[in-house]
């Protein structure tokens, strides 16, 4: 899809705003997901906070040329609920979500410098388009379940059942999914760019017309928005001046029992553990994330602003997150499938999300309201977004010949092992299908070029020089 605005283009503030608006309901769901999977008291507006936040620290490292969101890292989901074992007090657990995401950071910071005396050269010579193509497809892939599980299912649930029944949250989330498509492709001007906005607002409205009939029949069976959420945010609160609870308050609060790690020591080595080799596998999904970008914009961002300012960006954003939302923060594929749909890749939109994501986190009322937003909406919006990145990474392997079993092996092997879901466990690491795949995908690609040069490619990225960047 041909880009409506660049990069470094600039709307004007009213587009911008509400192309802001439409990325940040993209990222909305999986950015508040994390701190409700860890639990302990971590706060969802905390957790957007410090994604804004950490989105800003990213554009500046990257010179403002990189237009992606970052957002809570479910990568490191596993790394989060060892921060918190051992029974240690609420102080010392989220004192180690914040240190656990220095450990990851530094890792970056690490890749970082010997990237940037390195060059970038040896990166697409291990990850070419025949390896990273299939990767970056994965990456939407292996989203699929989550997308096509929320389609099908309400919001919330009542004792533990879910109220609305499977077939009226289908009916929502394919009204989502089709009036999203509609926009997409026979939309003009700016229907056209925001249709993510359009689509969760008709689905948004369709919900509340079950759940109103459902509330007038007494029939759970039609609830699919969980309106008793405004009920209970405390507008008291929100009134008297209402603040997100973020993780350095409680980090720095005192009470710091180690639990059965008994000291500061071992419970440091205990969290050394569990994040940095998560952030050597992230640090694989990153170069999959970037690679993908830079053929959406048709400018590669390993080269220019350069991997080792990306890495930065991603590294001390991560930092910069987690000190305030407790969640080490990551590029997130559904920002770049908003990119791709919407044909907006400007850096002002993203910087003006990541804005709007802080300011609103202090706002009870649109939290509360984003929270009502049903899960079967978000599905139909999901099936587009992670089907977007898939097909991005499809498209990378366009001009690669599959008809050598060179190229058609290492594809193939990729694909199988991410969609079939190939996750290895050590301890409290957790090396996630793409990251499987992707590691495979290079083992294979290096075996079968052993004793030949690598296959012809047409229209791979550039590869960079291997002269310091600065």
């Amino acid at each position: 899809m041909k880009l409506v605005y660049g990069v470094s283009d600039k709307p004007s503030w009213g587009k911008t705003l509400v192309f802001a608006l439409q990325q940040l309901l993209a990222i909305m769901a999986a950015t508040i997901a994390v701190p409700m999977i860890v639990g302990n008291g971590m706060s969802t507006s905390a957790a957007l906070f410090g994604a804004g936040v950490g989105t800003i620290v990213y554009l500046l490292f990257t010179k403002f040329k990189s237009p992606v969101f970052l957002g809570s890292s479910f990568a490191f989901l596993g790394s989060m609920f060892a921060a918190f074992g051992g029974a240690v007090s609420m102080s010392v657990g989220y004192l180690g979500l914040i240190i656990g995401a220095a450990f990851a950071g530094l890792v970056y910071v690490a890749i970082a410098i010997v990237v940037k005396f390195c060059g970038t050269s040896w990166i697409n010579k291990i990850m070419p388009a025949v390896v990273i193509g299939p990767t970056v497809a994965i990456i939407g892939l292996s989203l699929a379940g989550n997308a096509v599980g929320d389609l099908m299912k309400g919001s919330f649930a009542v004792e533990g059942v879910p109220t609305a029944n499977t077939f009226v949250a289908l009916i929502c989330g394919l009204v989502t999914l089709f009036v999203t498509i509609a926009c997409s492709v026979y939309g003009k001007k700016m229907m056209k760019m925001i249709p993510f906005i359009i689509g969760i607002a008709a689905g948004y409205a369709l919900a509340a017309i079950f759940t109103g009939i459902g509330y007038a029949a007494n029939n759970d069976a039609l609830k699919v928005i969980n309106f008793e959420l405004f009920a209970q945010a405390g507008w008291g609160k929100f009134i008297g001046g209402w603040c997100p609870d973020f993780t350095f308050l409680t980090a720095f609060s005192g009470n710091y029992d180690f639990g059965e790690a008994g000291n500061f020591g071992a419970y440091l080595g205990t969290i050394a553990v569990a994040y940095i080799p998560v952030a050597f596998v992230v640090f694989a999904e990153h170069i999959a994330d970037h690679k993908n970008l830079s053929s959406i914009i048709e400018h590669d961002l390993l080269d220019d602003p350069g991997l080792h300012r990306t890495l930065l960006g991603d590294g001390v954003g991560s930092i910069a997150g987690a000190f305030f939302g407790g969640a080490a923060n990551t590029t997130y594929g559904e920002s770049v499938g908003c990119v791709a749909i919407s044909g907006n890749a400007s850096v002002r939109t993203i910087l003006v999300t990541a804005c709007m994501a802080i300011v609103l986190s202090f706002i009870l009322p649109f939290a509360t309201f984003l929270a009502t937003i049903p899960s079967c909406v978000m599905g139909g919006v999901c099936i587009a977004l992670y089907g977007f990145i898939a097909v991005s990474g499809l498209k990378m392997i366009q001009p690669v010949d599959l008809g050598d079993n060179r190229n058609l092996f290492v594809v193939s092997v990729i694909l199988i092992a991410g969609v079939g879901g190939m996750v290895l466990k050590f301890g409290q690491v957790t090396v996630t299908e793409v990251a499987c795949a992707l590691i495979l995908g290079i083992l294979v690609n290096l075996l079968v070029n052993l004793k030949k040069g690598q296959p012809k490619e047409e229209g791979v990225i550039p590869e960079g020089d291997d002269s310091p960047k600065k």
